[in-house]
C-alpha cells in the first residue's frame, strides 16, 4: 500500500510540473495606435501596448530592434502602457511590435502595427473619381481612379471609417480599383494617397462619396462606430475583438493557476484516502491476529 500511495504522489507531483512548464511563453499583448496609424508629417501619435494584469515591464520593437521600453520602480503590474512619438517623420515611419513580462517569461509578439506618415508629397495631391459615376444602383460595379501628374509606385485607397480594408495597387501615374457588385455597405467616402514607400505616403486626394441605392436590407454590412467623425480613420490593428483578446489572455492566465491548485487538492484527497484505507488495512489485521491468538489461548485452557 505505501507503494501505492508514493506512485500516486509522484504522478500528481508530474502532472502539476507539466501543467506549470506547458506554456512557457506569455499570450500576445494587443497593439495600436492613437489617435490612427496614419499620422500626418510632424504630428504626434501614442503606440499603446495591452498585456494582462500581471505584466511588469513592456518593450517596443521598430523594424526588428529594440526601441523603447516602460518598467515601473519599483516594478508592479501594469496591464498596458504608451510609447509617444512626439513628431511623425520618415525615420518614424514602419513596423512596430512589443512585448511584455510577466514574473520570469515573456510573451509572444505582438501583431505587426504599421505605423504610417502622410503628408510627404505635397507637392503633388493625387485625384480620386469613380465610374460610372458617384451615384449607382445595388449590383452595379463601380471603379475609382486615382491619378498622380507625376510617377509613382504605389497608390492606396481608403474608405472612411473602415481604414482597416485598405486596397492598394501599383502603377507610374494611375491605379484603378474596381468594386462590386456594390451594395449600401460599400457607400461612403473614399479617399486615395500615393506613395514610393509602403509607409511614406502623399498628402490624401479629395474626398469622393459614393451613394448606393436600391439596397435598403443590407446596411449591416459595413457597420461604422458612431463614435467615430466623418475625417478620422480607425487604427489599422485596433478591431472590436481586442477588447476580448486581453480579457481572454487574463482569463486563461488565471484557468492555468485554478487548475494547478485543483490538481493538488485532489492529490491530497486521494493521500489522505489511501492513507486511512491502509490504517484501516492494518487496525484489522492486527484486530484478527489478537482474535486468533485469543482463540489458540482458550482452547489451550480447556485441554486437560
Amino acid at each position: 500500500m505505501p507503494s501505492t500511495v508514493t506512485t500516486l504522489l509522484c504522478l500528481g507531483l508530474c502532472l502539476s510540473q507539466r501543467i506549470s512548464t506547458q506554456k512557457q511563453t506569455l499570450s500576445k499583448p494587443i497593439i495600436w495606435a492613437k489617435p490612427s496609424f496614419m499620422v500626418p508629417k510632424g504630428n504626434p501619435v501614442t503606440i499603446w501596448c495591452q498585456g494582462t494584469h500581471e505584466a511588469v515591464e513592456y518593450r517596443l520593437h521598430f523594424g526588428g530592434s529594440l526601441s523603447a521600453f516602460e518598467r515601473l520602480k519599483p516594478p508592479r503590474p501594469m496591464k498596458k502602457v504608451q510609447f509617444r512619438i512626439p513628431a511623425m517623420t520618415l525615420r518614424t515611419a514602419g513596423q512596430y511590435r512589443c512585448f511584455y513580462q510577466s514574473g520570469e517569461l515573456w510573451s509572444e509578439s505582438s501583431d505587426l502595427l504599421d505605423l504610417v506618415v502622410t503628408g510627404m508629397y505635397d507637392d503633388d495631391t493625387p485625384t480620386l473619381s469613380v465610374h460610372p459615376g458617384p451615384t449607382v444602383t445595388s449590383g452595379e460595379y463601380v471603379t475609382f481612379y486615382c491619378r498622380l501628374g507625376t510617377a509613382t509606385t504605389l497608390f492606396f485607397l481608403l474608405k472612411e471609417g473602415r481604414a482597416s480594408h485598405i486596397e492598394h495597387r501599383h502603377g507610374n501615374t494611375q491605379a484603378e480599383f474596381s468594386v462590386g457588385p456594390v451594395t449600401t455597405a460599400h457607400q461612403g467616402t473614399y479617399k486615395c494617397f500615393s506613395s514610393y514607400n509602403s509607409y511614406v505616403w502623399s498628402v490624401p486626394s479629395e474626398p469622393v462619396e459614393l451613394l448606393v441605392t436600391g439596397d435598403v436590407g443590407n446596411t449591416t454590412l459595413a457597420p461604422t462606430d458612431p463614435t467615430t467623425s466623418a475625417d478620422s480613420w480607425e487604427p489599422y490593428l485596433l478591431t472590436p475583438k481586442t477588447g476580448f483578446q486581453g480579457g481572454y489572455a487574463f482569463w486563461n492566465h488565471t484557468t492555468q493557476n485554478l487548475l494547478r491548485i485543483g490538481l493538488s487538492f485532489l492529490v491530497l484527497v486521494a493521500l489522505v484516502c489511501f492513507l486511512g484505507e491502509d490504517w484501516l488495512s492494518r487496525k484489522r489485521t492486527r484486530e484478527g491476529t489478537n482474535a486468533s491468538r485469543r482463540k489458540c489461548r482458550g482452547r489451550l485452557r480447556t485441554q486437560p
